[in-house]
């Protein structure tokens, strides 16, 4: 397994990590056992970078998460985030907001330690920028779990670039997760080069974007209430015909590179900087061992070029929220 370093904060980790989410939050259920299991290979499989967060459930993917890789203590990074207002005595839909004010940040930070049964959060997350709370406040807090020996690295998610330099003034910040692939691409003008400058290393979620980058949806693909891409604007029936131009381009580069569109998506990605590493979620050894493939493939700058200019003469039909 190739490892990248995540900026200049010297964390190290597998080139691409796994987005946990969905093994125990969302659309379909899942059984905990065979997740367990899952998390497991993939560890054999050589992946040391686990993403899950206090939200997801809430509560429950941490504590797989935190079951599954128990034995494998000091082998793996496990990020996870804080930032949203939520709690048990609230019921089984909690109402959901911003919430990064210092005591809560401290009080998630407590939780999610026991139920990561870990003695420190190797990455801890801003899940989402608090607009009522200064980004200064948050890094502060952050600052002081890190003194205090319970957090080791600080990142934040979907911040802006002045929300990033703010933040990193106070602690520096190890990474930025933010949505980003061969589709959306909006974080190439500012944020990416705010990265660059600082030190920052980037972990893109979502870089299959959602699922759709495998070429496997189609409009006649149906989706449960509960998948978030059910009232997504990208994966309407208009737009998931009307999007199939950038599958057709994968499966154009793929060819060459007896690759996979999904594959090619992911190299892309890789090739972009040494400091990106792509969280792919996944649930299934199958479609894991399809994205680890996407290491071993090579894109010349002449396939940057083509997938480049073909990208720039598409426009992507829906938002992605």
């Amino acid at each position: 397994m190739q490892k990248r370093k995540l900026g200049k904060s010297g964390l190290e980790v597998s080139a691409l990590g796994l987005g946990c989410m969905r093994m125990s939050f969302g659309d379909t259920p899942t059984d905990k056992q065979e997740m367990i299991t899952f998390l497991h290979k993939s560890v054999e499989r050589g992946i040391t970078f686990f993403d899950t967060a206090e939200v997801y459930g809430p509560f429950t993917n941490e504590e797989l998460v935190g079951e599954a890789l128990e034995p494998f203590k000091g082998q793996v990074v496990i990020a996870t985030k804080f930032g949203w207002k939520h709690g048990p005595e609230e019921g089984p839909h909690p109402k959901f907001g911003t919430d990064s004010r210092p005591e809560q940040i401290k009080r998630v930070a407590e939780a999610s330690l026991k139920r990561l049964r870990v003695e420190a959060i190797d990455l801890f997350y801003q899940h989402r920028p608090d607009p009522n709370v200064p980004m200064e406040d948050v890094a502060g807090a952050v600052k002081d779990l890190i003194q205090q020996g319970k957090v080791r690295h600080f990142g934040l998610s979907e911040s802006n670039a002045e929300q990033i330099r703010r933040a990193h003034a106070v602690q520096p910040v190890t990474a930025l997760q933010s949505e980003y692939s061969i589709w959306w691409r909006n974080i190439e003008a500012d944020i990416l080069p705010t990265c660059e400058e600082l030190g920052i290393g980037l972990v893109p979620y979502s870089p299959l974007g959602r699922g759709y980058l495998t070429g496997k949806v189609d409009e006649t693909t149906t989706f449960a209430s509960t998948d978030i891409r059910a009232h997504n604007p990208r994966f309407t029936p208009e737009a998931i015909k009307a999007n199939r131009v950038v599958i057709d381009l994968l499966e154009k580069i793929g060819a060459s590179k007896r690759a996979t569109p999904p594959q090619i998506a992911l190299a892309w990605l890789l090739a972009q900087k040494p400091w990106i590493v792509p969280i792919p979620g996944s649930r299934k050894l199958e479609r894991l061992d399809e994205n680890l493939g996407a290491i071993d493939v090579e894109l010349s700058s002449e396939d940057l070029s083509e997938i480049k200019e073909a990208m720039s003469q598409i426009k992507v039909v829906g938002d992605r929220y």
